[in-house]
């Protein structure tokens, strides 16, 4: 069995980061608190990679079945003798996976920001709240219960506002976070309401227990929650559909992704931990932790799934194609693949070879971690160079930062699913389960796939080719140590983790599944990728006029795109100016003149009443003894009056 102190050391280590850093970083750490940070979090991976091993090698497999294992669980509160919150730990294939990945990718970016965030005046601070958001994460994935989850959730949405607000003197930064933090504000609403009616429904918030019941055909809690309806749609729909609406927020799915591209403001590490293995990815964790309840008894919650990820896949992908801050590029090209994982659980069902939608969601994640890492850290070190996020201030920069430039490209050609590398892998199984059970999904994720080699490939050749770019002041090369470390760790992950057999480990049952690879089928995607690129290299690759050209012949979609659909407008419109006349008018108007109103007549009236009978209490003896003798004689007399009547 595994030992639950080492496990549990995993989050509790980055938590005991945040504290020391927090409290004493300034004074006493100032100047080594990237050491301390990223030394605590080595200690954390070697224990999540020590855990991860012994689970998929030793005590976790029972029977040729992963077990879910509960190695440490007590009772925070009782509320009767069948539910209560108990705090927690699940330990299972997903979980497991989980902790490695959120674990390196953090000490990734721990490592490069040692390079990165050099001479910041709030060093420690920045390492403090990294420790934070990564302990949120942690205990976020092993959360054994669905409100503890809800807690951490929380948790990683307030260390992703501290985070993406890390400047707070630039005025976009706070407006940044402020929108982060409020958009999935508004999901997690969804998400909570939904807890509520799956705990209610299900009697219990423990994930093992509720899947349990609200899955089972005898179950009196599942017949239950499928025969009560709200709008002809069963309770239990509506309670996994509001728990997706916060998955959704988190994950940046259309329409609740606007927030994604402004949380470019924070420093670009943050960017690679946000984006890469922790925030986004933790709405398509949720789904997948509930995913037999969604497989086996609400299959239409799953069609919201499938279809709300194909459309932010080729939404985002369509968008990513017009910008020119490469970040935002970055941030568009995660919303896409978020959208393949969301798609490919959707399409899914539990059990077998049905159920290779799921493992190959969980596996697209995994490979995911690492090239998008290594694209957001590589884009740092070109920000780090150029000092800018703009294309048309780049070019030529492979001469300048040849390691930058060599894993940049490893990243790009896994992103696009170039054959061998990782990224291949785990899209092509997304590709084949969609082929499987959805036609119209399948197309979407084809063009998709194509539209995602081009814009990669867009961002690339603008970055390191197009035009010799001219060194102006003081410049490093690619940096330090530290900066080139993760590159090439990444780098190797982009390639080479695409090889690791996780039908074996990852399923919906905890079977081992066998992973499903056709060269027939992959003719498809791989041709649609290489049009990609070369369409690309034929734009981009050397300075023309080809580009304008091809956006002015596509001005309408062209434009659109550039301005994002206009969602962003669109909200503000809502917001601003319906919202602001139907509502927030008429309540202010209420306020001032009924509420106001009732309470300055109150507390005017009181004022005048004090006002005349504040001389009765003069100070003056006298007076009150004749206040005394004459109330005296009233009572006598009222006695007297009363005992002969």
């Amino acid at each position: 069995m595994p030992n639950a102190i080492n496990i549990a050391l995993i989050p509790l280590l980055p938590l005991a980061g945040f504290l020391l850093l927090g409290l004493f970083g300034k004074k006493i750490f100032k100047n080594s608190a990237g050491i301390i940070g990223t030394l605590i979090l080595l200690i954390s991976a070697g224990l999540a990679i020590y855990t991860a091993y012994g689970y998929f090698f030793d005590y976790g497999k029972v029977n040729d079945v992963y077990q879910k294992l509960i190695p440490l669980k007590y009772t925070w509160l009782e509320f009767s003798k069948d539910v209560s919150i108990d705090m927690g730990i699940i330990l299972d294939p997903i979980s497991a996976m989980m902790i490695v990945v959120v674990t390196f990718v953090s000490l990734m970016v721990h490592i490069y920001s040692l390079g990165y965030m050099k001479g910041e005046e709030r060093y420690s601070t920045y390492y403090a709240y990294l420790s934070l958001f990564t302990f949120s994460m942690l205990g976020l994935v092993l959360s054994s219960n669905i409100f503890q989850i809800y807690i951490f959730w929380e948790l990683v949405g307030v260390s992703s506002f501290l985070l993406i607000g890390f400047y707070y003197d630039r005025p976009s930064a706070v407006a940044a976070s402020k929108k982060a933090f409020i958009v999935t504000r508004f999901a997690d609403l969804g998400f909570l309401i939904g807890i509520l009616v799956l705990s209610f429904y299900s009697g219990t918030l423990d994930f093992n227990t509720l899947i349990q019941k609200l899955t089972s055909p005898e179950s009196s809690e599942l017949k239950t929650a499928i025969a009560s309806s709200f709008l002809g749609v069963s309770a239990l729909t509506w309670g996994l559909t509001l728990v997706f609406i916060g998955g959704a927020g988190k994950s940046a799915m259309f329409p609740l992704h606007i927030w994604l591209p402004d949380a470019m403001e924070g420093p670009t590490p943050v960017s690679a931990l946000i984006h890469a293995a922790t925030m986004v990815v933790a709405g398509v964790y949720l789904v997948a932790r509930l995913f037999p309840v969604f497989a086996l008894s609400a299959p239409d919650a799953l069609s919201i799934v499938a279809n709300v990820g194909a459309i932010s896949a080729l939404f985002a992908a369509i968008i990513a194609c017009t910008q020119t801050d490469i970040k935002r590029v970055l941030a568009y090209s995660t919303m896409s693949q978020i959208g393949y994982m969301m798609f490919a659980l959707g399409v899914s069902k539990y059990g077998g070879e049905d159920g290779l939608g799921y493992t190959a969601s969980m596996f697209h994640l995994f490979t995911h971690a690492m090239f998008k890492a290594l694209l957001f850290l590589g884009a740092g070190a070109v920000i780090h160079y150029v000092h800018s996020n703009d294309m048309k201030d780049m070019g030529g920069l492979r001469k300048h930062l040849p390691i930058t430039h060599i894993t940049f490209l490893l990243a790009c050609l896994s992103i696009a699913g170039f054959p061998l590398l990782a990224g291949f892998f785990s899209k092509e199984e997304i590709l084949l389960a969609a082929y499987q059970h959805n036609a119209v999904i399948y197309w979407i994720a084809l063009i998709t796939s194509g539209l995602t080699a081009f814009y990669m490939f867009r961002l690339y050749f603008s970055i390191f080719w197009n035009k010799a770019y001219h060194a102006h002041g003081e410049h490093h090369g690619d940096g330090g140590v530290a900066m080139m470390l993760p590159l090439l760790l990444l780098a190797a992950g982009a390639v080479f983790a695409g090889y690791i057999p996780f039908g074996h480990f990852v399923s919906t049952d905890g079977k081992p599944l066998e992973s499903e690879f056709h060269l027939s089928f992959s003719i498809a995607p791989v041709a649609l990728g290489l049009i990609g690129i070369l369409t690309a290299m034929w734009l981009y690759k050397n300075e023309n006029e080809k580009p304008a050209k091809l956006a002015a012949s596509l001005s309408g979609l062209y434009k659109s795109a550039y301005h994002k659909f206009y969602i962003d407008e669109l909200y503000l419109f809502v917001t601003k100016k319906v919202l602001f006349n139907l509502v927030a008018r008429p309540a202010a108007w209420f306020d001032k003149t009924v509420v106001d109103g009732l309470v300055n007549f109150t507390g005017n009236t009181t004022q005048d009443i004090s006002e005349r009978i504040k001389g009765i209490q003069s100070g003056k003896v006298q007076q009150y003894a004749i206040y005394f003798l004459v109330s005296a004689v009233v009572l006598a007399l009222l006695f007297i009056y009363v005992w002969k009547g």
